[in-house]
């Protein structure tokens, strides 16, 4: 009885993963608890298990795809079954390049069943097959092909398809690009309106620019895109790699993108004195062979204690914004963003205002740990209330963090300098001392300067008195 294994759903904002590697080979023989290949989502990797005894008839998606959920990505069966029916009689290559459009019913109805399906037995639930595909001689291009093919800018009738009854899909639209040049966005733009490609550009890296477009080449071999920018001649430029933008990645750029087209952001700076933030880390580092926890608390540590315990006297800070609705929060559910080699991600302190200092540091710890080595879990990657981001380490001095959105807003903590105090006497001299700065990114949208500047003033004041804010606490 033939197994279509799909790609699991790791949570509910998750719409695909990319495929990090596989575990076996086709003909393997597996376990339904074997794990077959390992996926990666914009927040973590998981192990994803055969979910049944028998072969690997067939791998859909090779390593390195972006699939998803909920769709076929390999089949498991019994030697001699035919894994091309298994999956309803369409091709194999064609079933897995085209599976992100025209869900079933029946799929749809895995879909709201549960949260993290791994797989469907074919004589339980019908087979999935793309609604786009019709009767032979009926067939045009696919939706992803489409979108692909407007995209790169290549007219969608000018492709001949490889697919069933003549379909175009999208692996025709790659084979005609591997034929073709790089463009610009302008000249993939009028190459879409029906211009001629020429066979070389004067673009950077070799790249068509409208300008080749219509036969304008300069005759010093160098190149204008239309946005005015200066291209010298591929002959004097050095390699060029390109990496496609997917992933993690992609994910951190569409939500910087959108939290700043949604949102009217406005940055506030200022600093504390960190002269008692200094003299307790010292006496905590001091601490080791007494108390190893405590000994390893940090200033960052003792910061997020001080805006967990500011924040619920300034709720309009501790707040989301959900289209027209502001919703504001009791407790503080702190996000600390985290670099990590798969890009950026912001873990959760849960009910950190009910934390004592060394649960809190205790959190951090872990959650960065865990974002580091892959194994954060869905659930510790959502849900924060305001966001606090950490630049001090590289001596960054002030800079406007982005919103994580829908939190109104997100704290950035600079790094310690040297500044002139007035000292009260007399004779107005003056003596440096270490003062740490902050700078405070809002949603204009719904929290105003004058708020902003008394919530900020209030945490530079409990961080200031950090002894006094720890004895309070």
């Amino acid at each position: 009885m033939a197994h279509i294994l799909i790609m699991p759903r790791q949570g509910n904002t998750v719409e695909s993963c990319i495929i990090q590697e596989w575990k076996v080979q086709e003909r393997d023989a597996v376990k339904a608890e074997t794990t077959v290949c390992v996926v990666e989502t914009d927040k973590a990797t998981f192990d994803v298990p055969a979910g049944a005894d028998g072969l690997v008839l067939k791998i859909l998606h090779p390593g390195g795809d972006d699939v998803p959920v909920l769709q076929p990505i390999a089949v498991i069966g019994k030697e001699g079954e035919d894994w091309n029916a298994a999956l309803g009689g369409a091709s194999g290559e064609n079933a897995a390049g085209e599976s992100s459009h025209g869900r079933s019913e029946t799929q749809n109805a895995v879909s709201a069943g549960t949260d993290r399906p791994h797989s469907r037995n074919i004589d339980a639930v019908p087979a999935v097959l793309p609604s786009s595909l019709s009767a032979p001689g009926t067939m045009g291009i696919s939706p992803r092909a489409k979108k692909r093919a407007i995209k790169e800018g290549i007219p969608p009738t000018a492709i001949a398809g490889s697919g069933p009854g003549g379909r175009t899909i999208e692996r025709d639209v790659i084979a005609a690009l591997a034929d073709r040049p790089l463009l610009t966005a302008a000249a993939k733009a009028a190459a879409a309106a029906g211009s001629t490609v020429p066979n070389a550009g004067t673009g950077m890296g070799g790249r068509i620019t409208s300008a080749d477009m219509a036969g304008a080449a300069a005759a010093t071999g160098a190149a204008t895109d239309t946005a005015g920018t200066f291209f010298p001649a591929a002959s004097d430029e050095g390699g060029i790699t390109e990496t496609p933008i997917k992933g993690i990645r992609k994910l951190i750029a569409d939500r910087m993108h959108a939290s700043l087209a949604e949102s009217a952001q406005f940055t506030l700076n200022a600093n504390a004195s960190a002269v008692q933030l200094q003299e307790l880390r010292n006496w905590m580092k001091n601490q080791k062979q007494k108390n190893e926890e405590l000994a390893k608390i940090t200033i960052n540590d003792l910061v997020l204690y001080a805006v967990s315990r500011v924040l619920p006297s300034y709720p309009y800070m501790n707040a989301h914004k959900i289209g027209d609705l502001l919703r504001t929060y009791e407790r503080v559910h702190l996000g600390m963003a985290v670099d990590t080699p798969r890009g950026l991600m912001v873990p959760v302190i849960r009910n950190a205002n009910l934390l004592p200092l060394r649960q809190i540091s205790a959190q951090a710890k872990r959650l960065a740990a865990a974002c580091q080595d892959g194994s954060i879990k869905s659930e510790e990657l959502s849900g924060s209330t305001f966001t606090v981001s950490n630049l001090g380490s590289f001596g960054i001095t002030g800079f406007t963090p982005v919103l994580n959105s829908p939190d109104v807003a997100i704290l950035g903590i600079c790094a310690i300098e040297l500044k002139p105090v007035e000292s009260g006497d007399e004779e107005c001299t003056f003596a440096y001392e270490p003062h740490i700065g902050f700078s405070l990114t809002i949603n204009h949208q719904v929290v105003d300067g004058a708020p902003a500047a008394r919530f900020l003033k209030a945490l530079c004041q409990a961080v200031a008195d950090i002894k006094l804010t720890l004895a309070i606490g």
